[in-house]
């Protein structure tokens, strides 16, 4: 190919050269891609061993009985195992906020002789995308969404200092630690803006903020709905036990020099109801006063009596959190409100013991998850002729149906849209610009806040947005180099192929007969060119109830 002598030409055949190399390059990509996986490139080690995985399960299977004692009880059918694909999409979910891409598919699909479930776990949690998404869902918890005040504060750093622990796998027990009890500059020492997002109005860090903070997200008790008045209908906390609690946050010196411990400063003070006069409040907790060490700062000590191992608050607080990350539901609702006395679900007291017995270790707690029979079933009811009863889900009889997170949602259009992953080896402007697009996304569709795992139903507009809204349209309108929906088009060698592909990148399932039939025949009678016939596959698909939902 000779270059025109026109200049306005120029631009144009270098344009067409680039893209005939990209198109190339996909050719060859295609056949050793998403038709025949690279093989002897895939890593098969599940990262356990043998006796570490046997033990998994043998805690997984005491957390069985427990569920299986709850449903013979209700004389309820559990549901069968559900696939390994179904399995996948699940985690994809819960860990990286998107589904699988079709590389990641192919390539589940080649291991074998091994635990996929946990194959798939392991590879995902070694996956930056899995830490970074986590980091986010456990910042909303403990600091809210919003930037706050810029001068002493820094939600980014707070967020990276997450994901670099959950990365590493520190014990969750020295990361609450170290939130509790921080010293220092928020922008050295990124664990300080657990404590200064609370400063508003320059008035230095809220007690009662941070007091109903630690309650919440590290107790899973709600103490502080006795701020203004003690407890009523049976509430046992009284408005002593939330200030004496906030009390631990009391007499800090926060300037520029950073956040520390002052016992010189001003005492935690407040007004009781019915009282004339501020008054003192010592520091004390509000349940065993004994796990509390006689040495250290306020905070210090707190900080210790809230993860002591004698402390189950703790670690059910995580087992319920962490159970609703992975099935969108907690165990117990609201997430954090966790009896401390019980009675508890089924499997929650043997998660929590593990956790514990552990050393606090969250990735064994999610891969004892993983392994139970909860979460390897179908939705689908075991009677194939009835549905799954709303007593079925209530009892985790089947895996629940739940609606997917607005930026899931936006994840998973953008991972359908093409046919490799997108994580940490895709080059960076592609990546800025998907976190801006499923930023805007989740902006307009509307942001949930605060992990609270509230299934509430879908609104018209956001139906409207997802079927007339950019983020559909910009990711399956032609563009061979970047558009799974025009690649397939031009690549796959026949509708069946093509169809299948497109199944798979936005269902993670293969399509049944009839719906392989249906759409091979449209495909066929269309008059448009295959990219378009697959852009309005991909459409259809996108907008359909399956893609939304987690099940």
């Amino acid at each position: 190919m000779n270059p025109p002598s026109n200049s306005v030409n120029w631009f144009a055949w270098l344009r067409n050269v680039v893209i005939l190399g990209a198109l190339a390059g996909a050719v060859v990509w295609s056949v050793g891609g998403w038709f025949v996986p690279p093989v002897a490139a895939i890593n098969r080690n599940v990262g356990l061993s043998a006796a570490e995985l046997k033990d998994i399960q043998t805690v997984a299977a005491g957390v069985n009985a427990d569920f299986e004692k709850a449903w013979e009880q209700e004389k309820l059918q559990a549901a069968a195992p559900a696939d390994n694909l179904t399995i996948a999409r699940r985690l994809s979910l819960a860990l990286t906020g998107s589904i699988p891409s079709l590389q990641e598919i192919r390539a589940l699909e080649t291991v074998k002789g091994v635990d996929v479930s946990q194959w798939w776990l392991t590879q995902l949690l070694g996956d930056r995308r899995t830490s970074d998404y986590l980091a986010e869902r456990f910042a909303r918890v403990y600091v809210g969404i919003e930037n706050g005040p810029f001068l002493t504060y820094r939600r980014r750093r707070l967020v990276d200092w997450l994901s670099d622990a959950l990365q590493k796998n520190r014990p969750y027990d020295q990361v609450v630690r170290e939130l509790i009890d921080c010293e220092g500059v928020w922008t050295t020492n990124p664990a300080v803006n657990f404590i200064t997002v609370t400063n508003e109005n320059k008035k230095g860090p809220d007690e009662a903020k941070l007091a109903a903070k630690v309650s919440r997200a590290f107790l899973g008790v709600r103490i502080d709905c006795v701020q203004c008045h003690d407890g009523k209908l049976g509430s046992p906390w009284k408005q002593t036990d939330f200030h004496q609690l906030a009390s631990y946050f009391g007499q800090m010196s926060f300037n520029v020099n950073g956040l520390r411990y002052n016992p010189k400063s001003k005492p935690y003070k407040v007004r009781y109801l019915g009282e004339m006069e501020e008054e003192k409040v010592p520091a004390k907790v509000p349940w065993k006063p004994e796990l509390l060490p006689t040495k250290g700062t306020p905070r210090e000590q707190l900080a210790a009596w809230v993860t002591a191992k004698e402390n189950k608050a703790f670690a059910r607080a995580i087992v319920n959190r962490m159970w609703a990350m992975l099935f969108n539901r907690p165990l117990v609702s609201p997430v954090d409100e966790v009896p401390l006395e019980g009675p508890f679900p089924p499997g929650m007291e043997k998660l929590a013991d593990d956790f514990i017995a552990h050393g606090c270790d969250l990735q064994r707690l999610m891969r004892v998850m993983v392994a139970t029979r909860v979460f390897q079933q179908s939705s689908r009811s075991a009677d194939p002729d009835h549905p799954a009863t709303q007593a079925a889900e209530d009892h985790w009889a089947v895996f629940p149906v739940t609606r997917l997170r607005p930026e899931q949602m936006a994840g998973s259009v953008i991972q359908a849209s093409s046919l490799t992953t997108i994580d940490s080896e895709t080059h960076v402007l592609f990546r800025l610009k998907r976190n801006a697009d499923v930023s805007n996304f989740v902006k307009r569709y509307g942001d949930s806040g605060e992990d609270t795992f509230d299934d509430g139903a879908g609104t018209i507009p956001q139906r409207l947005l997802l079927m007339n809204g950019s983020m559909i349209n910009n990711n399956i309108t032609n563009n061979p180099i970047i558009n799974a929906s025009t690649r397939i088009g031009m690549l796959a060698p026949d509708a069946a192929s093509a169809v299948e592909a497109a199944y798979l990148s936005i269902f993670t399932r293969r399509p049944t007969d009839e719906e392989a039939a249906l759409f091979k025949g449209q495909i066929a009678a269309s008059k448009r060119s295959k990219s378009n016939a697959m852009a309005d596959l991909y459409w259809t698909l996108m907008n359909a109830t399956e893609f939304s939902w987690n099940h």
